[in-house]
């Protein structure tokens, strides 16, 4: 799904658990060492030609280093209330609309 917005992350591996791989993530993709706080929101989307995910996201306030972008096309840092003006995944739309209205943090 080229040239849409997301969030950095990924899939866990094996004997990962989720804020592991989303600290490992952050470091391959944007070279930061993160600190991974609480968990904000587990969402379940289905695509329409049936592909199912399941995407836990995670508070990060702190971390050490200057983002690299190593894998984006584009990266950029935005405030809540403009995030729905991008074209996010669809899998993002629900956290991205909390986000906006403030239910989140």
């Amino acid at each position: 799904m080229g040239l849409k917005w997301e969030f950095p992350g990924g899939k866990i591996e094996p004997n990962e658990t989720p804020e592991e791989a989303l600290a490992r993530e952050l470091d391959e993709e944007l070279a930061i060492r993160a600190t991974i706080g609480p968990s904000i929101t587990t969402i379940r989307h289905t695509y329409r030609n049936g592909g199912a995910i399941e995407i836990e996201f995670f508070l990060v306030r702190d971390f050490q280093g200057e983002p690299i972008n190593r894998i984006f096309q584009q990266m950029l840092w935005s405030p809540f209330s403009r995030l729905p003006d991008y074209d996010f995944l669809s899998a993002d739309l629900t956290l991205i609309r909390d986000l906006a209205d403030g239910k989140l943090l």
